[in-house]
């Protein structure tokens, strides 16, 4: 039924908000499996490009239902989510990396939990691979980059950190937070919105039945490689304070040099981003 003339249109259920940088054939696919979703109609979906120079732009005009944010360079993850958020209307916002493909009836499953469990504070889809195995998932605290699949099952189950590459979450929490702490750059933005939905006694529910599947990547560059170490120095600082956060970029350092990762150490001693910027 059409709106009321003059009543202004009632907003999306979902934003479906997907970051991507130069990954343009995984982001064709991650907004082709969008556009088949049950009950499209309720989801808006907002694709935050972080100065791709790959011709991702040319995906706008294949993609007419979904709204494009460029940004003129690759700022990190973290920065693109928060702009993100900011564009989007939906009551639930549906984290998503460009390398992950949701189900038809993902992002209605997810929805439908939050819905009914007013005391989860977030949800996740099962990963799984190309196969349909469960794939790499479930991190732990403090972060260390390590993931183990999920269990398959039936009903929602707690976890404390699913990564981000599919997490949908309630607007009003974000709201609350204000915006993800821009200190992380590619990587930790993920552990730190769980610890903070977990600290404020919400339930974070994995929910089986709603799958996505998560590309992953085959190998990283060592800017990202640093980063990701930064990020759970970042988190570890923030969390178990000044001098452990110390501890762990210094632990992050000697490993570098350990491995004989000279392009990691170098970003880590420059305590440089993705985005180019140093951490404070």
């Amino acid at each position: 039924m059409a709106e009321p003339s003059g009543q202004a249109p009632k907003p999306p259920k979902v934003s479906a908000l997907v970051v991507s940088y130069n990954r343009k054939d995984l982001l064709r696919c991650a907004l082709e499996a969008l556009e088949r979703s049950e009950a499209r109609d309720t989801i808006e979906v907002v694709v935050v490009d972080n100065g791709s120079t790959d011709g991702s732009q040319q995906l706008e005009s294949e993609f007419p239902r979904a709204r494009f944010i460029r940004i003129p360079r690759n700022f990190g993850l973290t920065k693109a989510l928060n702009l993100g958020v900011r564009g989007s209307e939906g009551e639930y916002v549906f984290f998503l990396h460009e390398d992950t493909e949701v189900f038809p009836d993902t992002a209605r499953l997810l929805a439908e939990v939050l819905d009914s469990q007013p005391d989860a504070g977030a949800v996740s889809p099962l990963l799984v691979d190309a196969e349909g195995h469960p794939a790499p998932q479930l991190g732990r605290f403090p972060p260390d980059d390590t993931w183990r699949p999920a269990e398959p099952g039936t009903d929602p189950v707690p976890v404390d950190y699913p990564r981000g590459a599919a997490l949908m979450m309630r607007r009003f929490f974000f709201t609350a937070m204000r915006q993800i702490d821009e200190r992380y750059g590619q990587f930790g933005s993920d552990a730190d919105v769980c610890f903070q939905i977990r600290r404020a006694g919400k339930k974070i529910l994995l929910v089986p039945q709603a799958r996505a599947r998560h590309e992953g990547r085959a190998e990283e560059s060592t800017l990202r490689q640093a980063d990701r170490k930064q990020g759970t120095a970042a988190w570890i600082g923030k969390y178990g304070g000044v001098w452990s956060g110390l501890r762990a970029q210094i632990a992050a350092i000697f490993g570098a040099l350990g491995s004989l990762q000279l392009g990691v150490l170098r970003y880590l001693l420059a305590n440089q981003k993705v985005d180019g910027s140093q951490q404070d």
